[in-house]
Order: C-alpha cells, then sequence, then structure tokens
C-alpha cells in the first residue's frame, strides 16, 4: 500500500498572499461589552509589559474619558501628537497615521477602533487608518466595544433603544490575528459607573436609567462573549484546514436573504449574517424585481440600493433577479444552488391584496418543499 500524498501544490496567487501576510504588522482587538469594562486600561497594562521585554511602543491616540486610573497607567509611554483636523466647525486631533510611519515604532496603540474621522482626513474611519498602518509592517493594538460591529446593528437597537451610528465591518474583526475578551459582570460594571469611574458623576443616574439598565448590560455581555466564542471557532478551523487535521467540519447551510425595498430590508440582511456565520454556512441576498431598479419608485431604488450596499458590505453574494413571478423566481434559484433556508420579511399586502393578487409569503412555502422558511416581523418603529 502506498503512502498518501498530502503534500498540496499552492497557487502563485496563494503564495503572494502568504507574503503579504509575512510582511503586514500583527493586530490585537481588545473588545468589551461596554464602556468602563477596562478595555484600554488593560491594553496599555500590556504595552508596559511589552516595552519591558525590549520592544519599541508607542500611543498614536488614547481617550481616557477622564478616568484617573486609565491615565495613571499611561506612565512614560511616548505618545505621538495627533493631526489637527476640523469636525463641525470644531479643531479635534486625529490619529497621525503619516507621522506613526515615519516614526517605525514595533507596536502602536488605538483607542477607540470605530471612530468617525474628521472630514479632511484620508480615510472616513479609523479602522482604515489602522489598515494603512498594519500595511507597511507596524503591529497595532486596539479597542472595541461589542455594539460597534455592523452586523450586530439591528439587536443592539432593540436591546438598549439606541441606534448605534458608528459601525465598522465584521471582516475587520475576523481579520484580526488576535481578540482579547476584556470581560466584567453587570453588577460589577453597574458598581464602577456609580463610583464615577467611567463617566462624571452628575450623568451617572441618567446612565443607569438608560444605556446601563443591568438587562442592557447582561445582553450586551452575552453578544460580546459569543462573537468571541465563534472567532474562536474560526481560528480552529482554519488551523485544522491548514494543517490537514481531519475532524469536524461546518456545515454546508446556505442561507438565502429574500430583499425588498422595505425599511425591514437591513434587519433581514443582519439576521441572515449572523444565522449564516453561526452555522458556518453562507449567505446570498436576492432580489426580484420584475421591471428591474429602473421599475421602481426612486425612494425605493435609493432604499433597495442601501441594502445591497450593506449585504456586500457584511459579504454576502448578491444576486439580483429581473422576473416577473416573485416566488417562483425566489423557490427556483433556491433550489438550483442548494439554499437550505429562506428568510423572508412580514407582508405589507393587505388582505384585500393577498386574496386577489395572492401572498408571496405562501406561494413560497407551497413551493419550497424541502427547504426550511423563516418569516421576520417588523422591528417595532420600524
Amino acid at each position: 500500500m502506498g503512502v498518501p500524498n498530502t503534500f498540496k501544490r499552492r497557487t502563485p496567487e496563494q503564495i503572494l498572499e502568504d507574503i503579504k501576510r509575512m510582511s503586514r504588522g500583527k493586530h490585537r482587538i481588545y473588545i468589551g461589552a461596554a464602556p468602563g469594562v477596562g478595555k484600554t486600561y488593560a491594553m496599555l497594562s500590556d504595552a508596559h509589559a511589552a516595552k519591558a521585554s525590549g520592544l519599541d511602543v508607542v500611543v498614536g491616540c488614547l481617550d481616557t474619558h477622564g478616568r484617573e486610573e486609565t491615565e495613571r497607567m499611561i506612565g512614560d509611554l511616548e505618545m505621538i501628537p495627533l493631526r489637527r483636523a476640523m469636525y463641525k466647525g470644531m479643531e479635534v486631533g486625529e490619529l497621525d497615521v503619516d507621522a506613526i510611519a515615519a516614526r517605525e515604532p514595533d507596536l502602536v496603540l488605538v483607542d477607540e477602533l470605530a471612530h468617525t474621522n474628521a472630514d479632511d482626513s484620508r480615510h472616513g474611519k479609523r479602522y482604515e487608518d489602522v489598515n494603512d498602518i498594519l500595511a507597511v509592517g507596524i503591529n497595532v493594538w486596539s479597542t472595541l466595544n461589542i455594539q460597534h460591529l455592523e452586523s450586530l446593528n439591528d439587536t443592539v437597537r432593540q436591546v438598549t433603544g439606541v441606534r448605534v451610528r458608528e459601525t465598522i465591518p465584521d471582516s475587520v474583526l475576523g481579520e484580526a490575528d488576535e481578540i482579547r475578551l476584556i470581560d466584567l459582570t453587570p453588577d460589577a460594571l453597574i458598581e464602577r459607573l456609580k463610583e464615577g469611574k467611567i463617566y462624571p458623576r452628575e450623568t451617572v443616574v441618567n446612565a443607569l436609567h438608560n444605556f446601563f439598565r443591568k438587562g442592557n448590560i447582561t445582553a450586551l455581555r452575552e453578544l460580546a462573549l459569543r462573537a468571541v466564542a465563534d472567532d474562536t471557532d474560526d481560528r480552529l478551523e482554519d488551523y485544522m484546514d491548514d494543517h490537514d487535521i481531519v475532524g469536524p467540519w461546518a456545515t454546508h447551510d446556505r442561507i438565502l436573504v429574500a430583499l425588498t425595498p422595505s425599511p425591514n430590508g437591513s434587519r433581514l440582511i443582519r439576521r441572515g449574517y449572523r444565522r449564516a456565520r453561526r452555522m458556518k454556512g453562507e449567505l446570498t441576498v436576492v432580489t426580484v424585481t420584475p421591471g428591474g431598479p429602473g421599475g421602481l419608485k426612486p425612494a425605493d431604488a435609493d432604499r433597495l440600493q442601501s441594502h445591497l450596499a450593506l449585504a456586500r458590505k457584511l459579504g454576502a453574494h448578491v444576486v439580483e433577479l429581473r422576473e416577473a413571478n416573485v416566488p417562483e423566481a425566489l423557490v427556483r434559484y433556491a433550489k438550483e444552488h442548494h439554499v437550505t433556508e429562506i428568510i423572508l420579511g412580514e407582508s405589507h399586502r393587505s388582505r384585500w391584496q393577498e386574496k386577489f393578487g395572492g401572498s408571496v409569503i405562501n406561494e413560497v412555502l407551497r413551493l419550497s418543499s424541502g427547504i426550511d422558511i423563516l418569516v421576520l416581523g417588523e422591528e417595532p418603529n420600524e
């Protein structure tokens, strides 16, 4: 019996990608459930240990929010001056990518990864600045709260009542070399808040009755723990794949989100993304317009394009079909591409319209034998 040949020939593209990865800086993200859990403090503490071991460490940008413990932790770390910029008529300080690249440290600390930059900045978001720093071979440690992940935007709004405007693509977390969860129990976090260690004392009562309610913190903590657990699973599978280790592999679930111009569309996409990620499956977003995008009202066409942009941002495969019979087109595509689950939004059609024009949901249910169907109701006050 011959010895099986496990050597896998690598393509030139794969070799080039490996070379890029080797020359790129390493990115560590400190993630937490909410402000005040200690992400920046932990990052600074680790930075001092790194400096003591001989690494050249600098601070690129840091927001202590007036927390004395955090300010003291900066100690003798070198601070790179911020770049002065204008934001809504006010002068602000922004991360100076060029100054950091010229300084060439081993490691730079960058707080608030989801921060939105001033208008005259090279990039709109700070995570994009971090990509530039990593590209020149400098290692970066950064901080992030779980509510800033794009795929969790609807869930966070439902839990806290607050729509987070500053979000980053989930791929930023997936592409990081290391994720460190900084965890604190809800009771301990609320106690820190009451002691004035998170926000000024005059704002504590308002915070306790809004974002920092115990139920909110518990839910956000669960989201953070789940996100890190999913990331750990992904890294284990990548390791097993790279080393040809035989084991339990991801299932091949295929999720299809049926998209319309409804305001509920972004919620469907985010739910589909989370389900596909949790099941280690594929996500496809399909829109069926009988007359194509040009046949829609301008407001509907704009909203649909916004939904499709979100789908692409989350890495979904986007398909735009132009067919008269929407249910048949959806189910035919689903069967041809071995979809295992279709996600639909609640119908906006009246019972009178459904009686004479038919229900898309009912027709999809009738045609899609063997495919799971998930129908999402509208979010309150959508």
